[in-house]
C-alpha cells in the first residue's frame, strides 16, 4: 500500500520542539521531539513492555521516559535505564528509530530501511533560496480519504473547471487535450491553452493586460509529491518550447501527501512564485485562495473515498484518468520491489 523507502513530510519544522508529539504515518504510530540542541528525533510510539505510547511519558533531558514503569530510551531507540531493575536492562527493550531531517521549512521522515535514508534524496525545490522568488506560508489539512485519491486529483487538470470555478478554472480547462508523459520521478499531465483570459486566481497576479497563453503542468512524483506549475505569459509567447519573457508569471504549487492510514491523509502545501518576493500581501492573498480551493477539493475527495470504498456498482475510468493510472501502476511496481527486497533480506 505504501512506498516505505522514501522521504515523507512529517510536518512543518516550526511545529516540533522539546516536547513529545504523537503522530501516525503510513499506519505506524510515532513520537517526535527535538533534543535540547534542536535536532529532531522520531521513535516508535510504544514502550516494548506493555505498549503504552511513549508520547504519554515525559522527556528527561534528551531521553524519553515511559509513563508506566520508567523505562528510558535514547534517540537511537535503545533503553538506557530500567528503574525497577537498574542492574539488568532488558536486552529486548528497544524501540524503532526513524531518520528525520529538516529541509525547506519541513521536517522529513524516512519510513523504510534506515540504512537507505539518504538526505540527498529529499525532493528538491528549485530556487528555494533565490531572492527573486517569493513563497507563501503554506498550510496543512487532514483529509478523510486514501492518499491515492488526492494523487488522482493532482494529476487531473480538468477538474478545476467544475470544482474550482472561482479560482483555478478558466476557458479551455474543460475540453483542451491533455499530454501525458512518464518521467524518472513520476508522471506529468499538461496542456497549453492559448489566447484565453487568465483564471480568477491569477487575474490579479499577472503583469500584463488582456488574454494570455497558459500552461497547466500537473506533475506527481514518488512517493506522493505534487508539483503543479502554472505559467501565464502574453499571447503569442507560450508553447512547449517557450522561453520565459519579461512578463511571464510562473507559480509552482508544491503539494506533499503523507498517508496517515488507509482512510486518512495529511496534505501540506505552499506556493513559490517568480515575482514580488517580499510582498507579504500577495503571499497572504495567494495562500488564502489556495486554502479555499483545497477545501473545495477536500469536500469532493472525502465523498469520493466513501463512494469508492462502499460502491454498490462498478466505477468507470475516463480518458482524463490516464495520467493517474500510469502513476499508480509505476508506484505499485516500486512498492512491490521494496517488498521483494525485504523478503530477500530475511
Amino acid at each position: 500500500m505504501y512506498l516505505k523507502n522514501a522521504w515523507y513530510v512529517a510536518g512543518w519544522s516550526k511545529d516540533f520542539d522539546h516536547d513529545l508529539k504523537a503522530e501516525t504515518f503510513l499506519g505506524e504510530e510515532i513520537v517526535i521531539y527535538r533534543k535540547r540542541d534542536g535536532s529532531p528525533v522520531a521513535l516508535e510510539d510504544a514502550c516494548p513492555h506493555r505498549k503504552l505510547p511513549l508520547s504519554k511519558g515525559s522527556l528527561k533531558d534528551d531521553t524519553v521516559v515511559c509513563g508506566y514503569h520508567g523505562l528510558t530510551f535514547d534517540c537511537s531507540g535503545a533503553c538506557v535505564a530500567a528503574p525497577t531493575q537498574p542492574d539488568r536492562i532488558p536486552s529486548r527493550a528497544v524501540v524503532r528509530s526513524y531518520p528525520v531531517v529538516d529541509r525547506y521549512r519541513f521536517l522529513w521522515i524516512w519510513m523504510g530501511d534506515p540504512s537507505l535514508a539518504d538526505p540527498d534524496k529529499i525532493f528538491p525545490i528549485e530556487n528555494f533560496d533565490s531572492p527573486e522568488w517569493g513563497y507563501t506560508d503554506g498550510g496543512v489539512i487532514d483529509i478523510e480519504c486514501n492518499y491515492l485519491w488526492i494523487v488522482d486529483n493532482l494529476l487531473d487538470p480538468s477538474h478545476v473547471a467544475w470544482v474550482h470555478l472561482t479560482s483555478f478554472a478558466g476557458a479551455g480547462t474543460e475540453d483542451q487535450p491533455l499530454h501525458v508523459a512518464r518521467t524518472e520521478r513520476g508522471v506529468i499531465v499538461s496542456r497549453w491553452i492559448y489566447d484565453r483570459p487568465p483564471s480568477p486566481y491569477y487575474a490579479g497576479l499577472v503583469r500584463f493586460e488582456g488574454n494570455c497563453d497558459r500552461l497547466q503542468h500537473y506533475e506527481m512524483c514518488y512517493p506522493a509529491i505534487g508539483l503543479n506549475k502554472s505559467v501565464y505569459t502574453p499571447v503569442g509567447t507560450g508553447g512547449p518550447d517557450m522561453a520565459p519573457v519579461e512578463k511571464t508569471f510562473i507559480n509552482i504549487s508544491y503539494n506533499f501527501m503523507t498517508p496517515i492510514d488507509e482512510d486518512r491523509s495529511r496534505y501540506f502545501w505552499f506556493q513559490h512564485r517568480n515575482s514580488d518576493p517580499q510582498d507579504q500581501a500577495i503571499s497572504e492573498k495567494m495562500n488564502a485562495g489556495a486554502r479555499m480551493a483545497f477545501e473545495e477539493d477536500r469536500a469532493v475527495l472525502v465523498a469520493v473515498h466513501k463512494g469508492m470504498k462502499h460502491k454498490k456498482t462498478p466505477n468507470i475510468d475516463l480518458g482524463l484518468d490516464s495520467g493517474a493510472k500510469l502513476f499508480r501502476l509505476q508506484l505499485q511496481r516500486l512498492i512491490d520491489e521494496d517488498a521483494s527486497a525485504v523478503t530477500a533480506a530475511r
